[in-house]
């Protein structure tokens, strides 16, 4: 089952990413896909609030990994730039550590992604408006979906 999201303004783009940070867990996976400028970074920054992040939190382009503090660990990669690479960067280390992983541009590693996870996708439909696709892979993240959508 899919959920979709359709949020009109920025600070409900903001709301649904901090309510989304509230609820997960220690090895809770989310990835997010969309165009450049759909609003991943935006929405992660607002996820990152929900946990309890001091820090500013931006696009690990070209570092591909930032890892912050709040509840609970929070990795933040961005691997648009691992379109073409075979490395071995240590996926295990971070899906299944006590931090939760957001990822953007997931499907260009996809191969290596946990089969559990939930699958966000952000779509620009105006200045301010987007609509998320949600899609829990497992049951956490089904039992999460509950939680977030209730």
């Amino acid at each position: 089952m899919t959920y979709i999201k359709q949020v009109a303004t920025l600070e409900e783009t903001e709301q649904f990413g901090q309510r989304l940070g509230e609820l997960v867990q220690a090895q809770d996976v989310i990835t997010l896909e969309g165009d450049l400028g759909a609003g991943k970074t935006t929405f992660t920054k607002s996820f990152a609030k929900g946990l309890g992040v001091e820090r500013n939190v931006n696009s690990p382009t070209f570092t591909i990994l930032k890892q912050y503090v709040g509840r609970l660990p929070f990795n933040h990669l961005d691997v648009y730039r691992l379109a073409d690479s075979e490395e071995d960067l240590g996926w295990d280390e971070l899906f299944y550590g006590d931090a939760v992983t957001v990822i953007e541009w997931a499907k260009l590693i996809e191969y290596d992604l946990p089969k559990e996870r939930l699958q966000i996708e952000v779509f620009y439909e105006d200045e301010f408006a987007r609509r998320f696709e949600i899609t829990p892979m497992g049951e956490r993240y089904e039992q999460l979906c509950k939680e977030l959508f209730a």
